[in-house]
């Protein structure tokens, strides 16, 4: 039975999202729209007795949650493309932040249009202009970096040209150095997506998180909000581009508030399984000694915090519903199941400056990565999928 404490704990997990996101009423500032929210059986992470599993697997429908990380991202395009090719697996819903959210945005778009086939294909389009965007630009791996072997060899490390921006970067700010607000971006993006296909998508949903500047608050841009604007403004990191202004709101990149954020997937949602694409690590060898490690560093702590924040609301109610014996069901709540494909130790081993190095054997080496790293977990992790979780949220939280 569930007493009255136990309720208000439940109530406090998963009801204090919203003070997070924009406007009075939550994510998209609707009063309405959190009453019809608050209505609805709010999805937790119990993890019940697996039922057991007869014939051939069956196709899963699943949520995927993908985390930013500049040209790092050429990892979650590999995760995707295998998980493309696989073909077991059905997607409704997609939680983005940076390069998670261009990444999103372009398998929404490739399955409502073309299928997995188009996604794969859509995707490759992506990255290769990423690369195509860069070729004969100046952020290039020098000799040196090459000669270091190893994972050093894909940074920018013995780079004047990186040497450089890293130091204009300190001393002067995107509105003094790029006073036109440019962004290469714009360009890649330019033709890829018909943002009218994914507004009007109820089949394939997207979920585009973006920091307010002024606010300090979690914007999740869906359904009629979502434009390329959005996704420059979830990608805008801000000591390189200017704030993107948006219905006269500035944005950073969503990473601040939520790298990526699962309460549009918890709420929005049906599926029960929510699979994590890890890009930005939890782990490092080593403690970072240089200024920019350092702040990149306290970066990926800081981004990787909001993610951690919600698996640790999952992990509580786990425990209530283990400890106290609460039925799911009296609760008013529904199972949802968490996995997670992690990078493997190739990707901890990468500097900082790598996730500014798009060239095109280093993103496809990347991408090599998260498709290994995708065929190890279908091969470990499906037969749980709809049943149980196989990502055990409290390892990553003391």
């Amino acid at each position: 039975m569930l007493v009255p404490a136990d309720r208000r704990i439940l109530c406090f997990a998963f009801n204090a999202g919203p003070l997070f996101f924009e406007g009075q009423g939550g994510m998209d500032g609707s009063v309405g729209d959190v009453a019809k929210r608050r209505r609805r059986a709010t999805p937790v992470s119990p993890t019940p007795a697996a039922p057991p599993v007869t014939g051939a697997p069956a196709r899963r429908t699943i949520n995927l949650a993908l985390q930013g990380g500049g040209s790092h991202g050429a990892f979650t395009w590999g995760v995707l493309d295998r998980l493309l090719e696989d073909g077991r697996l059905d997607v409704e819903g997609i939680s983005g932040t940076s390069a998670g959210a261009v990444n999103g945005a372009l398998l929404a778009y490739g399955l409502l249009t073309g299928g997995a086939e188009g996604a794969r294909a859509l995707l490759h389009r992506l990255w290769r202009r990423m690369a195509k965007s860069s070729a004969t630009g100046p952020l290039q791996p020098t000799w040196l970096d090459w000669m270091t072997g190893g994972a050093g060899r894909r940074n920018l490390d013995h780079s004047p040209v990186y040497a450089g921006l890293d130091m204009m970067v300190r001393m002067m700010s995107p509105y003094q150095f790029n006073p036109l607000g440019l962004n290469p971006m714009r360009d890649v993006l330019d033709g890829l997506i018909d943002f009218d296909v994914l507004r009007r998508s109820d089949s394939v949903r997207l979920f585009v998180s973006a920091t307010n500047v002024n606010r300090g608050q979690l914007r999740v841009f869906k359904g009629a909000d979502l434009s390329i604007e959005a996704l420059l403004a979830s990608a805008c990191v801000p000591i390189l581009f200017q704030a993107v202004e948006i219905e006269g709101e500035p944005y950073w990149d969503g990473g601040y508030m939520g790298n990526p954020t699962l309460y549009p997937l918890l709420h929005d949602c049906t599926a029960t399984d929510i699979l994590v694409v890890q890009v930005t690590p939890l782990q490092r060898p080593a403690v970072p000694t240089a200024p920019s490690a350092i702040v990149d560093r306290m970066s990926e702590i800081g981004f990787n915090a909001t993610l951690l924040r919600e698996l640790k609301s999952l992990e509580l109610v786990n425990r209530l519903c283990a400890d106290h014996g609460i039925d799911p069901a009296e609760a008013g709540v529904r199972p949802v199941y968490l996995h997670m494909v992690e990078p493997g130790p190739g990707m901890a081993d990468l500097g900082v400056s790598s996730k500014l190095n798009a060239d095109w054997g280093f993103l496809t080496e990347l991408r090599d990565m998260g498709r290994a790293a995708a065929g190890d977990w279908l091969t470990r992790c499906y037969g749980q999928v709809g049943r149980e979780s196989s990502f055990a949220a409290g390892r990553a939280i003391i």
